[in-house]
């Protein structure tokens, strides 16, 4: 009755971080079949507002030596600290490619911004379960540091980034486990 190939795909997804990955290369034909996925999210009025920059090779370093100095130029000398810092550069390093997720308003805002931004999230989710599918390792993260990103992308006008989808094979023993709370704890029933 239950198809358990989905139900299997959605419990095994989880965050795998970039110092995970064994630096295997996610092939580009891979990252656009995420994409292809992440193109068939949900959209109220058909908006479509995610939009996808596909950071591969140099241009990560370019990304991580980018955010580093903009942390640093951001923070004050009492808040600095040389692990985020390094972690940042790490984390572009140690990906096999990074989606910069972005978000495209409806110029005519027909729909409520925040439908856009449930929808690129939904988006996501295509992608994330795509990976789990695929046994790569991914990881959304929305630093500060996303609100300076129209000095490195060129964005369209209304167009903003949400974060970045860390890409990279991982070794089974690197999965992270999780829980979660029984659902009948979050539902009520009405009748």
């Amino acid at each position: 009755m239950f198809k358990a190939d989905i139900n299997e795909i959605i419990r095994r997804r989880r965050s795998v971080f970039p110092a995970q990955y064994n630096g295997k290369t996610v092939s580009k034909d891979l990252i656009k079949m995420l994409l292809e996925n992440a193109n068939w999210a949900p959209t109220h009025k058909l908006t479509q507002p995610w939009r996808f920059k596909v950071v591969e090779g140099e241009a990560k370093d370019r990304l991580g030596a980018f955010l580093s100095d903009t942390y640093t130029d951001i923070t004050s000398d009492e808040d600095f600290s040389p692990f985020k810092y390094n972690k940042i550069i790490n984390n572009c390093k140690s990906a096999s490619a990074i989606v910069a997720i972005c978000m495209q308003r409806d110029p005519k805002e027909r729909v409520p911004e925040w439908e856009e931004v449930a929808s690129t999230a939904m988006a996501v989710q295509n992608m994330w379960l795509t990976c789990t599918a695929n046994d790569i390792g991914c990881y959304w993260s929305s630093p500060k540091l996303i609100n300076y990103m129209g000095d490195f992308f060129d964005f369209e006008e209304g167009e903003r980034c949400l974060g970045f989808f860390y890409l990279g094979y991982y070794d089974e023993d690197e999965k992270n486990t999780s829980k979660r709370e029984p659902v009948e704890s979050k539902v009520q029933w009405m009748e």
